[in-house]
């Protein structure tokens, strides 16, 4: 695969046969002696990550091929040269997990309109068989209720003086079948739509997304309600409303219902024993079904 549409998206684009780890690839190279070589939007893909991570230092390995480790190089700069507010890295994730949620959600789609092209039979008012795509916060993407992409954030610091650069690593399932799955908890787009995904497509739909998305951020002071991302985010974030269980640092729990995000995107979620809100930076969350 050439990757042409991934390419045009982006100013450097490298695919690595392999790689331990495309988010460490992208930060020795954002941090070393080529460093501006390597501006703002460049990124490493690989179908072959063989030390990959998520949060809170879990491992994962994935048969070659078969998915997709993505990592994308962000240099926050506001306008006139201002300072990135550290209040704002926050919305990162919450972004890259949106802008994810819609590739995956156009990718579905796709699929939808081959297998309606094949079967005659096919129904387009019956959604009784249809799949869901949501955001699980802060940036898990979700299909049917099973995990498809995970997405981990990293602050680099910069080079001399430079301010401190973002790599933002995701890892796509894009042809696992129920063999390969690493939790039962898992899917990919193969299994679920039944059609092999177009990767070149799905990755260069969410690096646009993702940067689009990113820049409106920038131009508008990395204010979140301002650009409109607040309620992008909402809008796709199947965590709002929800009851949640949230496992928080210090092996503290809460439960309690998923009310909103806040300002600086944490999620605020309603105590179920005193009716208190809390807003949560991070944490393992659970999407409680009872």
């Amino acid at each position: 695969m050439g990757w042409e549409r991934s390419r045009a998206a982006v100013p450097r684009f490298e695919f690595l046969d392999e790689a331990g780890s495309t988010n460490d690839e992208l930060r020795a190279a954002a941090t070393g002696e080529d460093a501006a070589a390597w501006p703002h939007g460049s990124v490493i893909v690989t179908d072959n990550q063989t030390r990959g991570r998520g949060r809170l230092g879990r491992t994962w390995l994935a048969p070659t091929g078969k998915t997709l480790a993505i990592s994308l190089l962000l240099r926050p700069e506001l306008p006139g040269g201002r300072v990135f507010p550290p209040d704002a890295f926050g919305w990162i994730p919450l972004m890259a997990g949106a802008a994810m949620t819609e590739a995956v959600r156009a990718a579905v789609d796709a699929a939808e309109s081959v297998v309606a092209a094949s079967d005659p039979e096919y129904d387009a008012d019956d959604r009784s068989g249809g799949v869901s795509v949501e955001l699980k916060w802060p940036n898990d993407v979700l299909v049917s209720d099973y995990k498809i992409c995970g997405i981990l954030s990293e602050l680099v610091q910069g080079v001399a003086d430079e301010p401190p650069a973002v790599v933002v690593g995701a890892g796509l399932n894009l042809t696992l079948d129920e063999h390969d799955l690493p939790t039962l908890t898992s899917t990919s787009l193969l299994l679920a739509t039944g059609v092999r995904p177009d990767g070149d497509a799905v990755l260069a739909d969410y690096l646009g997304r993702f940067l689009a998305m990113f820049d409106d951020f920038c131009l508008a002071g990395a204010d979140a309600a301002v650009a409109g991302i607040d309620r992008r985010v909402t809008a796709l974030c199947g965590t709002i409303g929800a009851e949640v269980r949230v496992e928080l640092p210090g092996d503290r729990e809460l439960l309690g219902l998923a009310e909103r995000l806040d300002a600086d995107g944490r999620l605020v979620v309603i105590d179920r024993e005193n009716g208190e809100p809390w807003s949560v930076a991070a944490g393992d969350v659970t999407h409680l079904r009872y």
